[in-house]
């Protein structure tokens, strides 16, 4: 079975993952994707609220909406972080983009997605700080956004017994968690049809001091040829460590 899938109402493939989010997305050919970021992050009712007034000004439909990028106040619990994605994901299900498990077939959702925390000035309620969606285009260069990774394996139980070095914030123990994240971010890339050489913005989330391993563990391997952007954030499940994304959007704007 493949790994990715045509979502086209929204004009994008995208990589199969969990109810809560795609791998990453990437627009089909004759379209692009740009980026937009709030200049000051919505509370996630007023954030879908804006993402469905600027496509409509756009003259596009809200099943472009191909990722987002979300700050929430703290890291989740296991369970608090699936009913928070189990209330995320209705606006999805009433836009047409998200379908929910049917009989023995699993659940459905294309939109990529980074949510992460801020160590500082954090909101008060999870927030949409940015978003990124398909418009026409006669351009032929690939575009595309990865949804954010942490170190956690795709399978083996809880988040707990998937995480890469549990509770390892070592120099060794960061430095296999930020291999095993980069290697996941060169797999998704893969399964888009790109490589590092095809990034634009490659994005690190974590507190703790990776200073050591950028060129070793990330320049080296080309994930840094257009500059690495650090996020003084934490994932968003309590115990992971280190996350990242990467993207190569057409254009980006604020709002």
């Amino acid at each position: 079975m493949s790994a990715v899938a045509i979502f086209t109402a929204g004009h994008y493939r995208f990589i199969k993952a969990v109810f809560q989010y795609s791998g990453g997305v990437a627009a089909e050919a004759g379209y692009e994707i740009e980026r937009a970021r709030f200049l000051k992050p919505l509370p996630l009712t007023d954030g879908f609220a804006a993402v469905e007034a600027h496509l409509k000004k756009l003259g596009q439909p809200v099943t472009a909406f191909a990722a987002c990028e979300l700050r929430s106040p703290g890291q989740f619990t296991e369970q608090g972080f699936i009913d928070f994605n189990k209330a995320y994901v209705t606006t999805l299900e009433r836009w047409g983009i998200y379908t929910g498990a049917r009989g023995n077939e699993q659940p459905v959702n294309p939109v990529a997605r980074t949510n992460v925390c801020p160590m500082y000035d954090p909101p008060r309620e999870p927030v949409m700080s940015a978003f990124s969606y398909t418009v026409p285009t006669a351009s032929t260069r690939g575009t595309f956004v990865l949804a954010g990774g942490g170190e956690a394996r795709a399978s083996g139980g809880t988040y707990r017994e998937r995480i890469v070095r549990l509770g390892d914030t070592s120099a060794e123990g960061l430095r296999e968690k930020v291999l095993f994240v980069a290697a996941e971010m060169e797999r998704r890339l893969g399964l888009l049809g790109f490589g590092w050489q095809d990034s634009v913005f490659t994005q690190a989330y974590t507190v703790q001091n990776i200073g050591h391993l950028v060129g070793e563990a990330l320049a080296a391997r080309g994930a840094c040829a257009q500059g690495l952007t650090w996020h003084y954030t934490r994932p968003p499940v309590i115990d992971l460590e280190f996350e990242m994304d990467v993207r190569a959007t057409a254009r980006e704007i604020i709002l």
